[in-house]
């Protein structure tokens, strides 16, 4: 049922508990201050130790009442802690506080008047003074067992603590049952002291005095040498104020309800009391840093499961970008490749002819290769974009811009049989802008209008207008006359993915807006009158490029 301490825990990983906690300066002069306190008391009350007080009969019920629960719940820490330290030291201080507690009980029970004018348990006299003196014997035995062991190197196996508190429980109770009985069964046997309340013999009550003392001195003197920690300091305290309370009623006092005999009962409250309330104030001091433990652990996975979260999002967001830009490249570069099949297939029937048409094959072809340089200046452009670089803004103008994407666009005008309408700015407009993306956002918005046109009867007609704003800014709209959009999805039709066609991907918009957004500008969307849809963009003032001519400068608003 034991085992070696330094195999059970290790001196890093043993619990902190009132036990083995070494005191601090400070607690050792709280100890030292409260014996002077308790010897204050002590000098103060000798002179008048015979002074007679009224008797309370009711004060040894209420005060043996006091004493149980004291010593019980003391007896209970103790028993805490031996079943958390193993020592065997702490199952013996343990069980001695619990025959403290117990011992009160039959104290109370045979004291002359405390309950009723006569003893009613079957005793005498003699009865209760023997179970007084096997009282203050029982803890000074426990503390000189406790002193004995505490430094051992043995401790209890885990499996047996609880039966080993058990036994001790049983013992304890037996031993007090036994005592209560033989003292007031056998209450001739043990020398008589008492006779009607008074003492017989002034001698034999000395030498009960001094068994008392002397197991006392012996437990303080092993307490005095082997203090350790915190609970030691404060069992040479109990021992103490056990030991002053002998003085006080067994030497000074020479009956009952004197001032000596009541001081003697404050020091018997201070011996069951000094341990179980430094117990529980260590008790909620560990449960203090305990919850204090506790919150910085909440905080510390609130903060790790933000940290996680972060990372998730993080990694999602990596994810989405791929998606994004996989489904970025897919849509744009989808028109180039699609005008280079449709070129190459017009360059080999100009070759199938029977009189091969060499010029315009040869001019089909050489659209074929600017639709692939334009293919790869597109998916630059989309890498730079995503990886957010600067991308390098050259002078361009407007107008020339709308005719190349009318332009690279007319075999799908054509074939839809869409009649394109562009309106110029009467003065020549320029920006600071990247080509190849402000291209990109024509030819999305002009494919829009195109595919929106094919469901629709009737005319077709695509406008493109281009003017200058009074702050400096240029605005480009293109309307169509096709089915329109639902309100509903007015701001929606500009977030990635979305889509309201049956073999869109959601991204030609989302592209738009991020484009003219680097430029500074803004996109949006009206409905067009009678029918279909106007997107309007404005590039900011900082990208206009002011005229560089005479001719412009002259033909310029602030001339």
């Amino acid at each position: 049922m034991s085992e070696s301490k330094d195999a059970a825990l290790a001196p890093d990983t043993e619990p902190q508990v009132l036990a083995n906690i070494r005191p601090t300066p400070g607690q050792r002069r709280l100890v030292r201050a409260f014996l002077l306190v308790l010897l204050v008391i002590l000098l103060g009350t000798w002179p008048f130790a015979a002074l007679k007080l009224p008797e309370v009969h009711a004060f040894i019920p209420t005060l043996a009442a006091a004493l149980l629960v004291s010593d019980c719940v003391t007896a209970a820490l103790l028993f805490a802690q031996f079943s958390i330290l193993r020592q065997w030291a702490l199952l013996v201080i343990a069980s001695g506080y619990l025959f403290s507690g117990l011992i009160v009980v039959a104290h109370a029970l045979t004291f002359p008047g405390a309950f009723t004018p006569i003893d009613f348990s079957g005793g005498g006299l003699e009865s209760a003074v023997w179970l007084y003196r096997f009282w203050h014997v029982g803890l000074p035995l426990a503390v000189i067992g406790y002193a004995l062991l505490k430094d051992t190197n043995r401790v209890a196996d885990p499996r047996f603590t609880g039966r080993a508190i058990s036994f001790s429980i049983a013992g304890v109770l037996a031993l007090v049952i036994g005592l209560f009985w033989f003292v007031t069964q056998y209450e001739d046997l043990p020398l008589i002291t008492f006779v009607d309340v008074r003492p017989l013999s002034e001698f034999r009550s000395f030498i009960g005095v001094m068994v008392i003392l002397a197991l006392s001195s012996i437990a303080l003197w092993l307490m005095w040498r082997r203090q350790r920690s915190l609970l030691d300091q404060w069992l040479i305290v109990a021992l103490c104020a056990l030991v002053l309370e002998v003085v006080l009623v067994s030497l000074l006092s020479t009956g009952r309800y004197n001032l000596a005999w009541y001081a003697g009962r404050f020091y018997q409250l201070v011996t069951a009391t000094v341990v179980m309330i430094v117990l529980l104030a260590e008790m909620a001091r560990l449960y203090a840093g305990l919850s204090h433990s506790n919150a910085m652990l909440q905080h510390e996975r609130i903060r790790l499961q933000r940290a996680i979260d972060a990372q998730r999002r993080e990694r999602d967001a990596r994810l989405i970008t791929g998606d994004a830009v996989a489904a970025t490249i897919a849509h744009e570069v989808k028109q180039p490749l699609a005008a280079m099949t449709t070129r190459c297939d017009a360059g080999l029937r100009w070759l199938d002819r029977t009189v091969p048409d060499i010029d315009k094959a040869k001019a089909a072809f050489m659209r074929v290769a600017a639709d692939g340089h334009r293919a790869a200046e597109v998916i630059e452009s989309i890498r730079a974009n995503f990886r957010k670089d600067a991308r390098v803004r050259v002078p361009l103008d407007v107008g020339n811009l709308i005719e190349e994407a009318i332009t690279l666009l007319e075999d799908d005008l054509r074939r839809h049989r869409i009649l394109a309408k562009v309106a110029r700015s009467e003065l020549p407009l320029r920006l600071m802008a990247d080509r190849t993306q402000l291209q990109q956002v024509l030819l999305n918005l002009i494919t829009n209008t195109v595919e929106a046109m094919t469901a629709v009867d009737g005319v077709r007609v695509l406008s493109v207008n281009s003017r200058l704003l009074d702050e400096g800014s240029v605005e480009i709209s293109v309307s169509d006359t096709g089915v329109g959009i639902d309100p509903k999805d007015a701001q929606r039709i500009f977030d990635s993915f979305f889509t309201t066609k049956s073999g869109g991907m959601g991204m030609g918009l989302s592209i738009c807006r991020s484009i003219v957004e680097a430029h500074d500008g803004m996109l949006w969307v009206v409905p067009n009158v009678p029918r279909g849809s106007t997107f309007h963009f404005v590039l900011g003032a900082g990208t206009a490029d002011p005229p560089t001519s005479a001719e412009d400068r002259s033909r310029s608003p602030q001339s």
